[in-house]
């Protein structure tokens, strides 16, 4: 008890003095708690209060001072888990840490494969399902350009499977029919099918179009140099038919020397079976027709490959015309005064289109009996006495299969945001209706200009000795364009939009208006304009040439990133 006392007494005095001695008390009483309350805290290695030498101990730790939860001082390792006394929150804590880190392990591949996957617009029934979709007026998502890239070259370490010349089945020859598109797409397919049939190809013959009267031979418009010696080891091709054979005047006027009935879209195989024996056995044979003679998912994955290596890479304009259109799309860019990217429209509203259509359209009564006799006219059969095309028109329209009119495609632009500033590039023939056509369009956009319009006389003059070198202008220009829009379908349009996606032009918007849909729009006049932008701008989010997988019956041209493109 004497000790006791004097034990207080001498607290109380230090207490009182402020002196050295108050602090020593203090931080021996609060280490002596600290050690008590945790089993993981040992004593000091020197025992005794103030060590053996007296100096001035260190502050206590943190925790010491401020207590912390008991859940939080286990997690701290300031308590044992096993130990009795960690409480039970801790071992729910610990539980529920243990399933978030196993779910991490199992879910990390998933996401680091969505991580790393390509851009790509999927299907989903009807719909076109696309990720981050881009409000720009100009611009596509950038991961749409920087995912995918082009791999229809031959690698330089690919071993050529050619055979030898004297091994080849035979000679093939084949008329390339109809305007410079559907020129160039035969083109790829007698290519394809000259490898599918082990097979020569003779170097195909531009057939003078009936609507065009053109007689553009094919060294006229493409580098022949280039295209035989790009290709050499995939097909051989030769210029001209072999002097040996004699009887060339009978190529497509013999029954004998021309296979004919092919069907459309026809499977490889059919090639094989059918062809192929007759080739051996004549040594030379023409095919005609050839339009869309070729399938393309009853196609070989390599066979379709070939052909994206002819459209895009063997077959070149001849440099004079990239030359003029590279200035083209130059002036395009500058007739601001300053950089500005431009639109190219490729209006698709010629008379013969018109007529072929057997859509109805906005016109006096004269120009409607004047369109009806120009029908029976060239399509007789369909024609009949007229009284069935009404109602055909009407259908056709609600399924999209009508040309857009100038004043229709200029309201859809509008309404998507393009002001009456925007620089527009027209690819067209001869509109029907002339000027009075047009006129809805230049007055929403006054900023229209054709290639005739950029070239000078002299410039344009040394094209128009071919016509076929007039639309290869507008391809290249359309092809180079920062938005491309289209008002019909056709082969134009959809080897542009295959061109701008494969070229990694995905960025740079393709837009194909969903003309159905439009159509019924167009038929409600009391739909306010409010609501006619809404509509416009959410159908068109995915209609602007974004990346999207081939599903059967795909036209490749248009789309040739399953067969023809890797993920980069």
């Amino acid at each position: 008890m004497a000790e006791l006392r004097h034990g207080t007494v001498a607290a109380a005095a230090a207490r009182a003095s402020g002196s050295p001695a108050k602090r020593d008390a203090e931080a021996a009483s609060a280490s002596a708690s600290a050690s008590a309350s945790s089993p993981f805290l040992s004593s000091p290695r020197g025992g005794g209060d103030g060590g053996k030498d007296g100096a001035l101990r260190p502050p206590p730790p943190l925790h010491q001072r401020y207590p912390l939860p008991a859940a939080v001082r286990a997690l701290l390792a300031l308590e044992d888990p096993r130990s009795p006394s960690a409480p039970a929150s801790y071992r729910i804590l610990l539980a529920v840490l243990a399933c978030a880190a196993l779910g991490a392990l199992v879910s990390a591949p998933s996401v680091w494969s969505r991580l790393n996957a390509p851009y790509l617009c999927r299907k989903d029934g009807i719909r076109l399902q696309c990720p981050g979709v881009s409000n720009s007026l100009w611009e596509n998502p950038h991961a749409a350009a920087t995912s995918w890239k082009p791999c229809a070259e031959r690698r330089r370490d690919e071993i050529s499977d050619l055979v030898p010349e004297n091994e080849t089945s035979g000679y093939i020859f084949i008329h390339a029919e109809g305007g410079l598109n559907q020129q160039r797409i035969a083109i790829c397919n007698a290519v394809a099918i000259a490898k599918i049939m082990n097979a020569t190809l003779i170097l195909p013959v531009l057939k003078q179009d009936q609507i065009w009267k053109d007689q553009t031979k094919f060294e006229d418009i493409f580098d022949v140099d280039h295209f035989i010696n790009y290709l050499k080891d995939d097909v051989r091709i030769v210029r001209d038919i072999p002097d040996w054979f004699t009887e060339k005047d009978e190529l497509f006027t013999s029954i004998r020397r021309t296979v004919k009935n092919i069907p459309k879209y026809a499977p490889a195989q059919f090639y094989v079976d059918n062809v192929l024996p007759r080739i051996k056995e004549k040594k030379i044979m023409s095919i005609k027709p050839f339009v869309d003679r070729l399938g393309y998912d009853n196609v070989p994955m390599k066979i379709n490959r070939l052909r994206c290596r002819v459209n895009y890479h063997a077959l070149k304009f001849l440099p004079g015309i990239e030359e003029m259109a590279d200035k083209l799309a130059t002036r395009m860019r500058n007739r601001t005064g300053n950089v500005n990217p431009y639109m190219a429209l490729h209006l698709r509203f010629e008379k013969g289109m018109v007529g072929l259509s057997f859509c109805d359209f906005a016109g006096t009564r004269e120009e409607k009996a004047m369109m009806a006799e120009y029908r029976q006219k060239q399509w007789p059969r369909r024609f009949k006495n007229g009284s069935h095309l009404w109602s055909l028109a009407l259908e056709k329209r609600k399924e999209g299969r009508c040309p857009l009119e100038p004043g229709e495609i200029g309201f859809i632009l509008r309404a998507m945001g393009y002001t009456k500033e925007t620089q527009i590039y027209v690819a067209s023939g001869q509109v029907y209706g002339g000027n009075n056509r047009m006129a809805p369009l230049r007055n929403m956009f006054p900023n229209l200009v054709t290639k005739e319009d950029l070239a000078s006389k002299e410039e344009i003059e040394h094209f128009k000795k071919h016509v076929t070198s007039l639309a290869a202008l507008d391809f290249l220009v359309c092809l180079k364009s920062d938005v491309f829009v289209m008002t019909h379908g056709g082969n134009f349009a959809k080897l542009i939009i295959g061109f701008r996606r494969y070229m990694g032009r995905h960025r740079l918007k393709s837009i194909k208006p969903d003309k159905g849909l439009m159509s019924k729009f167009f038929g409600n006049p009391y739909m306010p304009w409010a609501n006619f932008v809404e509509d416009v701008m959410i159908t068109h989010q995915t209609r602007t040439g974004l990346p999207e997988a081939t599903f059967p019956h795909y036209d490749l041209w248009e789309n040739p990133l399953s067969h023809c493109m890797c993920r980069a």
